[in-house]
């Protein structure tokens, strides 16, 4: 099997930092990254926050923020690979677009479908009011043409069957017609369950020739969901966005930790890990 890309998924969307030790200013993040990058991550997906006091657990779509962001990981992290998160909701993309713009990732995350998007508490009621994450075929494929302008490789979200299927229909349609790379996203309520026995199905619905990824949300079941990913030839993922708990069930306070341990289980199922140079090579960016 190819050598596993280890791709850290730094802060997340709305993790409040004030409750764990997520990094949001441009410093912290270059931190996180170089944390992550020694112990064997070659890409970093990366979500921009508020930088006003008391605003951090916010997402930002500033451009000068992200350029700030990008700059100060690039410079810490020499050869990473950047992956930029685009998620909104709504169809106003203009801020996910004019940081792609100013960073030019050489990723970017691509919603290939709409979820809705809920979670239950234990005595039944939302954890949220329950929302759509919509993502619709005029959305994708205005998020397509800017990453196509800006150079950077969709990767492909999908966080349900459904979902992964749409995007060989996306191929076949010519809405994209370069290399496919797929993000399994499994652990949300509403999504995908992270079930390995899951993920046979999931690499053969992958259109031949893509390379594909697993995100892992959760606590312990996900760390079997990894050891699977690695068996069947998947590239990695996991971070502070993706889950706080190591494989002994301890809280992770950093980034490198959870790395370490992805590592460990990629080579206990036999994989050797991507160098920066390498994962570049593979993925064709």
């Amino acid at each position: 099997m190819s050598k596993a890309i280890v791709t850290c998924a730094l802060t997340g969307v709305l993790t409040d930092p004030g409750q764990h030790h997520v990094p949001v200013t441009p410093q912290q993040m270059a931190r996180e990254a170089r944390a992550a990058c020694d112990a064997g991550a070659s890409v970093v997906h990366v979500h921009f926050r508020q930088q006003a006091p008391g605003r951090g657990h916010l997402p930002s779509w500033e451009p000068t923020v992200a350029l700030e962001i990008a700059e100060a990981i690039r410079a810490s992290c020499p050869g990473v690979i950047f992956n930029q998160s685009t998620g909104v909701i709504g169809p106003d993309i203009s801020g996910p677009l004019a940081c792609m713009r100013a960073v030019r990732p050489e990723i970017a995350a691509c919603n290939a479908g709409s979820l809705n998007y809920l979670k239950v508490r234990s005595d039944g009621s939302w954890a949220w009011r329950p929302m759509l994450f919509d993502n619709p075929v005029e959305k994708v494929e205005a998020f397509l043409a800017v990453m196509a302008e800006t150079g950077a490789l969709p990767e492909f979200e999908c966080f349900d069957v459904g979902i992964v299927r749409c995007v060989e229909m996306y191929a076949r349609t010519r809405l994209y017609s370069g290399h496919l790379d797929y993000n399994f996203v499994m652990g949300v309520e509403s999504g995908m369950p992270a079930d390995p026995e899951l993920l046979p199905i999931l690499a053969r619905l992958a259109v031949p020739g893509a390379t594909w990824q697993v995100t892992a949300i959760g606590r312990a079941p996900i760390w079997a969901l990894h050891r699977r990913a690695a068996e069947l030839g998947g590239n990695l993922r996991t971070g502070l966005e993706d889950t706080f708990y190591l494989p002994d069930g301890s809280k992770a306070e950093s980034n490198g930790p959870l790395i370490q341990a992805l590592v460990a289980v990629a080579r206990q199922a036999g994989r050797e890990i991507a160098s920066p140079a390498e994962a570049r090579k593979i993925l064709g960016v």
